[in-house]
């Protein structure tokens, strides 16, 4: 019991390192085309749609699709790191209470 929890550890962190490889990729593919284009927001306008829609998206409309393929992508990202981190922890916690 003790070594499938260590496996399953052992795997979330090689997922945690891969995911966070794979959406570095992304965000930062997306951000340098943001970049490129001098689209210019703050990470307010990230976590609140309604304020992206209301704000910055009618000031870029022809660079609707990056600004929203680079929130999607860093949001995403967000969340299953979230996850990631918060399986790795309680598997923590369980390897911590059987150990002893």
């Amino acid at each position: 019991m003790l070594s499938i929890l260590i496996f399953f550890v052992i795997g979330l962190f090689i997922a945690l390192v891969f995911l966070n490889v794979y959406f570095r990729y992304k965000v930062l593919k997306s951000y340098r085309l943001l970049i490129k284009n001098r689209i210019e927001f703050s990470a307010v306008h990230l976590f609140n749609k309604e304020k992206m829609a209301a704000e910055i998206l009618p000031k870029y409309p022809q660079h609707q699709d990056i600004i929203k393929e680079f929130a999607s992508h860093f949001d995403y990202s967000l969340k299953m790191a979230s996850v990631i981190i918060t399986l790795i922890t309680i598997l923590g916690g369980i390897l911590m209470y059987f150990r002893e």
